[in-house]
């Protein structure tokens, strides 16, 4: 697919997709998502790809959620489909088995904190900030805000930002767990980075397993999720990565592992 809303690019095992509509502070509209969703799908698909980094272009935005032009006088099954689209998106992130780590750059409000929270990890910048603010257009989150934040940062924590639509910063965000670290504006893509290629050099499987069990576990049965994670855990023995593992722990090496 030819990106015109996005950049995508591959090194060495890390793919990095940037959101690049900077006269709108990288707002989403449907084209927007229908690339971002091609570029997830060939990130899942390509063996060589262990790690995604999505970011936005500039030091502004992240994505300043969707664009609100493109959507003025459509139907609301129209407005549907764009929400339903959305969500098909988040989903194959969610279920691709490699990890995704979003560097947040800017502001991420409304679709752009959901696209960040389908993430695994949020790296922020120190001038980032946060917000669902649907609210003020008389709305609420369409692509899974209500759900994902709540799980996030707990229910109470929740409604106060969905409901007031306030905007928070970096900061707040991470004290609250809605990001997992904080950086200096320019230290923020090199230390996203250098956390990604870490990430590449572990065994591919376990990694796919992990997100697998905590994915699928957490609003599980404390019971059920167990019984999950002993599946995904036993899964994990019958890799080559697993015998490499060992080896290396009792050769007090460092492991080498090929995704088999």
């Amino acid at each position: 697919m030819e990106y015109k809303n996005i950049m995508f690019g591959v090194e060495g095992s890390i793919a990095t997709v940037t959101f690049n509509r900077p006269e709108v502070l990288n707002a989403l509209n449907e084209e927007t998502m229908q690339e971002l969703g091609s570029a997830m799908s060939e990130c899942k698909q390509d063996g060589t790809v262990r790690v995604v980094i999505l970011t936005g272009i500039g030091d502004k935005a992240f994505i300043a959620g969707a664009d609100i032009n493109e959507f003025v006088g459509k139907s609301p099954a129209m407005i549907m489909g764009f929400a339903e689209l959305g969500h098909n998106v988040v989903r194959i992130m969610e279920t691709m088995g490699k990890p995704i780590v979003a560097a947040v750059n800017g502001y991420a409000l409304g679709g752009g904190l959901e696209i960040s929270m389908a993430c695994d990890m949020r790296f922020a910048s120190d001038k980032a900030r946060f917000g669902q603010p649907e609210i003020l257009l008389g709305l609420i989150p369409g692509m899974g805000g209500t759900q994902r934040l709540s799980r996030l940062v707990g229910i109470g924590l929740a409604r106060e930002l969905i409901m007031s639509g306030e905007q928070i910063p970096a900061q707040r965000a991470y004290e609250i767990g809605l990001v997992n670290r904080v950086f200096p504006a320019e230290q923020l893509m090199e230390e996203t980075k250098k956390f990604a290629q870490r990430l590449a050099g572990l065994p591919p499987f376990a990694l796919r397993m992990a997100k697998h069990a905590i994915n699928y576990g957490y609003d599980l049965a404390l019971e059920n999720a167990n019984s999950l994670e002993l599946q995904c855990f036993s899964q994990c023995w019958s890799t080559e990565d697993l015998k490499e593992g060992v080896a290396a722990f009792l050769e007090k090496r460092k492991g080498t592992f090929t995704g088999k």
